[in-house]
Parts: C-alpha cells; structure tokens; sequence
C-alpha cells in the first residue's frame, strides 16, 4: 500500500523549510533577465522549475509568498487545501484532490506575491502534489511569513496564528 513513507523513499524526498517534503524535477535550462519581465532587478532566473511535494497529517506548508505563479497539481493521497491573503487582504481558499464534484479541482494557479499555506484537508495520511514554478523557483524570491502578518491582517488572524511558524 502506497504511504507517505513509501512516496519519500521511492522519490527520495527532503525536508522542505516550509513544512513537508520535497524534490526538485525539472529547472529550465532557458533564463529570463527578470528586469526585461517589468521587475526592477536584473536578476536573472530560469524560465520554469518544478517538485514533487509531500504534506503529512503532521505538518503543513507554513504560510509564505513568492515573486513567481505557482501551478499545483494533485498526484497521490488525501486533498489539500491552500490557503491564501492577496495584496488588499482577501482570504480565499480552494481545496485541491479528485474529487471534483465537491468542488476539487486537479491543478490550481497561486498567484505570484501571494501569502498562501497549505495543509492536508482530512487529518487522515498525506497529499503527494507537484508545484510548477514560472518564472523558476529561487530562494531569493521567497519570504516566510512571521507573526507581524498577523498585525498586516487581524481579520484573519485565527487562520494565521495556526499556520504561521
């Protein structure tokens, strides 16, 4: 039976920072300059990177932002459910799995410079998803949340204290 132990051996998986686990699958070999994408840097980035990434009952993706779109799609196990603020401080929600008739979708976009977290919907076994990343995923480009957000945005303060590290 496939498990969230099976999934990190056969995909040798690492600890993610933000919570989780995971592995990078794909980095374009093709780089943007992102000042000529309107950004006010000449950092240069690839043009796409992608994971695999594995939540457990246990954890949960702590609540964080990057400059890029950020597509999931769902593989394996339970649904998940991305939370997300945007810039005016609207709180949405969408639950990511199969079962589409309850309103899950298979893939799902976060938009770039969005405060999202993640976490398994039931608290049963794990989510195995992937996360395609344009332009690419880099460190540099990405900010944990602390408590301060909290005070950014006390109306959603329950959701934050909770997944928030």
């Amino acid at each position: 039976m496939k498990n969230k132990k099976y999934w990190i051996e056969k995909l040798k998986l690492l600890q993610h920072p933000e919570g989780g686990y995971y592995k990078e699958t794909y980095r374009s070999e093709f780089k943007v300059n992102l000042k000529d994408l309107g950004e006010k840097t000449n950092a240069v980035r690839n043009l796409s990177t992608g994971i695999y990434f594995l939540l457990g009952q246990e954890s949960f993706s702590a609540f964080h932002r990057i400059k890029s779109d950020e597509l999931w799609h769902f593989y394996d196990g339970d649904p998940i459910t991305i939370h997300m603020i945007d810039g005016n401080g609207k709180y949405t929600s969408q639950e990511v799995g199969r079962n589409i008739e309850n309103g899950e979708v298979l893939q799902y976009l976060v938009p770039r410079n969005t405060w999202f977290a993640s976490e398994v919907k039931s608290n049963r076994h794990y989510a195995l998803v992937g996360c395609t990343v344009s332009f690419g995923f880099d460190f540099n480009d990405f900010e944990m949340a602390d408590k301060s957000l909290i005070e950014e945005f006390p109306m959603h303060g329950s959701i934050l204290e909770r997944l928030i590290r």
